[in-house]
Parts: structure tokens; sequence; C-alpha cells
């Protein structure tokens, strides 16, 4: 069934998702303070509201897109996106923010009349594109109900987490293990190179070994053995490591607020914050190689070169790399 959707935040993110309700046959009408995303999204079939207020006047859905939770709060609260809303409007929050911020904007809606979910995604731009994303959602079950033929005209899958916050606090887990994992196969790389060992053999072992990971087979942090993988283009981003940086900082509010003895996630909390602000600003998250190989005093050893061991598999059947978080 068709229904109207206002779609706030039109970025890297939140352009091909509502291009892609559209393509679903929903009417979508956008907003974002930049123009030129405005244009994108018109040329994709979004309808062009005036203003974030207007494009939620006819909704029976609202999706926001935004940065941080300060974003979404105010947008709700003093930029008047709840008051300018029909009532019991469902607000869908995709955005990955702190699970308290996500609270105290569901706690907003109902307050206002209206129904709530926090729906934060993975799989990234690419994922976004491919209406392949993974949505974790936090609130009520009749409006994850409500909400799920939309989400899955976005993504291949979505999964109902709990009450309000939870599908955050699944966003924020998720990508701590994926952080602390890309960290330990990019060391355990460059260990391969002091000890002589070839990129290709270690993957070839480790990728069908207790090893194997997203980390390694999706995303391998160096080129030559994933050929889909940000290593083989200069890591330009696929999910960018300030990204990363965000989402394993909010990890670490949440251990710190839960008193949680998570050492790892602390550490590459620390690890991608100071990738972020230096080097890895514009690359993909698995350039942290790069700077653990600078931290160990040596470059890129010859070692990636070698042949791998007779019979091992080539990397012909990784996986598709549309799974990218975001």
């Amino acid at each position: 069934m068709s229904r109207v959707v206002a779609f706030v935040g039109l970025g890297h993110m939140g352009g091909p998702m509502a291009a892609n309700l559209v393509r679903a046959g929903h009417r979508v009408v956008g907003y974002d303070l930049l123009d030129e995303l405005m244009v994108s999204a018109e040329a994709a079939g979004v309808e062009r509201a005036a203003s974030a207020a207007e494009a939620v006047a006819e909704a029976d859905t609202v999706i926001t897109m935004l940065p941080a939770g300060r974003h979404v709060l105010a947008l709700y609260r003093e930029q008047g996106l709840l008051a300018a809303a029909g009532p019991g409007t469902l607000f869908v929050d995709c955005s990955t923010i702190d699970v308290e911020d996500a609270r105290a904007a569901h706690a907003a809606a109902v307050e206002a009349g209206h129904r709530a979910l926090d729906a934060p995604v993975s799989g990234g731009v690419v994922g976004a594109e491919a209406a392949t994303l993974t949505f974790m959602a936090g609130g009520g079950g009749p409006e994850f109900a409500e909400a799920e033929p939309l989400l899955l005209a976005m993504g291949g899958k979505a999964v109902h987490c709990g009450g309000a916050g939870a599908g955050q606090a699944a966003k924020i887990c998720n990508n701590m293990i994926l952080g602390v994992s890309m960290i330990a196969v990019s060391e355990a790389f460059v260990l391969a190179e002091s000890l002589g060992l070839s990129h290709q053999a270690l993957y070839d072992v480790a990728s069908t070994a207790s090893g194997q990971c997203w980390a390694l087979s999706v995303n391998c942090p160096v080129p030559g053995p994933v050929p889909a993988s940000p290593a083989n283009r200069a890591y330009r981003p696929g999910f960018a490591a300030p990204l990363m940086a965000k989402d394993l900082g909010l990890a670490a509010n949440a251990i710190r607020a839960g008193g949680v003895d998570a050492t790892l996630g602390l550490g590459a909390a620390a690890l991608y914050e100071a990738y972020a602000e230096g080097p890895g600003a514009h690359q993909d998250f698995s350039g942290i190689v790069e700077a653990i190989r600078d931290r160990s005093g040596h470059g890129a050893t010859t070692a990636n070169t070698a042949p791998p061991a007779s019979g091992t598999p080539d990397a012909s059947g990784t996986p598709d790399p549309n799974g990218t978080p975001a």
C-alpha cells in the first residue's frame, strides 16, 4: 500500500534511501538544508519541501537521517517538527545517535501525540543505494509492524530489537565488534608482514579457519585478497573512519555509563578517534592498518607479493560487499 513519507536528511545515506521508497511506489516529500542534495533527490522522484515542517504536514510517516542526537532533538523540539505533523504520525529516526538521545526523542514524540521508532542502519552507502541495509529497530511492536514495509523497501532485513533505544543499542554493540575485529585483523596482517608471510597466504588460511570474520572476508584491510575491498581503491571510503570513530565513541559513552569492563571496546574507540583526526579523516575505516604499520616502524613489505601456498582458494568466492556498515 502506497504511503506518504516525509524524509528529512537527504545526504549520502538518506538520499538513496528516499529514492528507494519512491521506487517502491510511495510518495516521498523530502527536505535537506543543502540545495544540491535536494536537486539530486528531486531527480530521483522525491518531492521538494520548502522546510522540514512543510515536508511532514501531510505525511503518515516521518523518517529522519541526521548526523547526531542533538540534531534530532533540535528538529523535533525547537524547530517544530513534532508540532507540524498530524496527530499520531509515526516518527522513524534512522540516524545513529546515543541511546539516551534516542529515548529522549521517543519520549518527545509520544508526549506530542505521535508514535516513534529508533531504527539505525548497517550497510553503508553501498547498502543504501542497493536497498540491502539492515535496520535495527527500537520501540513498540505495532509501530515496528507499521514501519517494516518501508524499512524493507530500503533494506534487506529489519529486526525489532526491543523498546525505545534498543535499535541504537544494537547498532553500537555491532559496530564495537566490527571496530575491534578490524583492528585485530589489521594487526595480524602487519605481524604477518614482519614474519615474511604473504597477505594472500594469511587470507587463505584465516578466511577458512577460526580467524574468519567480516572485517577479513568482505572488507579486508590489505589490497589483493578481496578485490572489492576499499584497500584496492586507496582506502576510498565505503564506511569512513570518522563514522567508525563516532560509533565507537557512542559505545565508549555507554560502556562508561554502564560500568562495563570493556577494555577492547574502549581501546578501539581511542585508536579510531586518533586515526580519524589524522590520516584517516578521509579514508575507509580499514585504512587503520596503515596507522598500525606506521606505529610499528616499518612500511609495507614485499611479503604481500609472495604467491599463496599451492592448492589454496582464491578470493573469487568472497561475500558481496553490500554489507558495508554505517
